[in-house]
């Protein structure tokens, strides 16, 4: 007897279920491309989110080799409707709504976000190297994750990117339930983009990171909001960058 198939856990059905090409005449197209809800998910995990393999894995509660074949297969259906104008259907697949469960991404399924860790009230990440704030956002290579309770420091973790880098990171650290971060030079595709995923942005911030993490608690962080220059990726942050760049 076949082991049946495990459901994959979606976060909320798509606000729109069917798009299609007008063409050239205003008439609809002819053929239609039926994409799973599951297949949806995985794009929207991993190329809206900009989640890993492992991430979206741990999302949909399946495995990461399950993952690799969902996502060959939707983009496979996504260029066909590109290259041949077809429409195409999202309905179907082997799925389940989000529960609310901790692994959930916290976005769609109507969760409060001050609810979204038990009794932790705040998520810090910091760009990190050896124990120091990395000075350009979108090479980091690692995180430090401080937990927060009662604006007191209650566990941290340094997480690896994975070679995400740029704009993916914030769908990285949203995936990881990062509220705050603190960073040292930072472009403004990049701060744009954590403004969209929700993330509070101290920037301009470089030295000790656990010293940086606990000024933050205490209101006694120096930050900046003009660590966006052209020449960030060269020289460090301080606390100090001006309103018209940055000072050495």
């Amino acid at each position: 007897m076949p082991r049946p198939c495990k459901k994959r856990r979606i976060c909320a059905k798509p606000s729109c279920l069917h798009f299609g090409p007008q063409g050239t005449n205003g008439a609809p197209a002819v053929q239609a491309v039926l994409m799973t809800l599951d297949e949806y998910e995985c794009i929207r995990l991993m190329d809206y989110e900009g989640l890993t393999q492992e991430q979206s894995a741990a999302q949909m509660n399946v495995a990461r080799t399950t993952i690799q074949g969902i996502y060959s297969s939707a983009r496979q259906k996504m260029a066909r409707c590109l290259v041949e104008g077809c429409a195409l259907h999202l309905e179907g697949g082997n799925v389940v709504l989000c529960e609310k469960t901790k692994e959930c991404c916290q976005k769609y399924c109507g969760n409060d976000k001050k609810k979204k860790r038990e009794g932790i009230q705040m998520r810090i990440g910091v760009t990190y190297e050896n124990g120091q704030i990395y000075q350009h956002f979108g090479h980091t290579q690692q995180f430090k994750v401080y937990d927060v309770q009662d604006n007191k420091v209650v566990q941290s973790a340094v997480i690896d990117t994975n070679g995400n880098g740029h704009g993916a990171l914030a769908g990285f650290l949203q995936g990881y339930q990062v509220d705050t971060l603190i960073c040292g030079g930072i472009g403004g595709g990049a701060q744009n983009a954590l403004n969209a995923a929700g993330i509070r942005l101290f920037c301009g911030v470089s030295g000790d990171a656990d010293s940086a993490v606990d000024a933050l608690l205490k209101g006694e962080l120096t930050y900046s909001t003009e660590a966006n220059c052209s020449h960030h990726q060269h020289h460090g942050h301080g606390g100090s960058c001006g309103d018209h760049g940055c000072h050495h």
